[in-house]
């Protein structure tokens, strides 16, 4: 698994390329939880070349979604494979997720 990050004003963008698995998903959870990432308005993922998600990836971003949410930080999924936003959905995640399908309406999702 590669991450790597992207700031655009307010916003960063995390892009994930390869498998998020249970030992992938100890990086991820690393970068979520860095203090600086609290002055964002919005935690962008670009999952385009993300292959494959775990119960432990999975697992990372629902225990910082209510920290992001305190904060009124908006996380925001795009670019989703098929394969992995099929896995969100059998799981309701996408309910309780913003999951989009480009960069240009991740950026135009209001933080409300």
């Amino acid at each position: 698994m590669k991450i790597t990050q992207e700031i655009k004003d307010k916003t960063i963008t995390i892009r994930l390329n390869g498998e998020l698995d249970a030992s992938s998903s100890v990086m991820l959870d690393e970068e979520l939880s860095k203090p600086e990432i609290m002055i964002f308005n919005k935690v962008l993922v670009d999952c385009e070349h993300l292959n494959y998600i775990s119960s432990a990836g999975l697992g990372v971003f629902i225990s910082h979604l209510q920290r992001f949410e305190d904060a009124q930080i908006k996380l925001i999924f795009f670019n989703m494979q098929e394969k992995v936003k099929n896995v969100f959905e059998i799981l309701g995640l996408d309910l309780l997720m913003t999951i989009v399908s480009t960069y240009d309406e991740a950026m135009t999702v209001s933080n409300e």
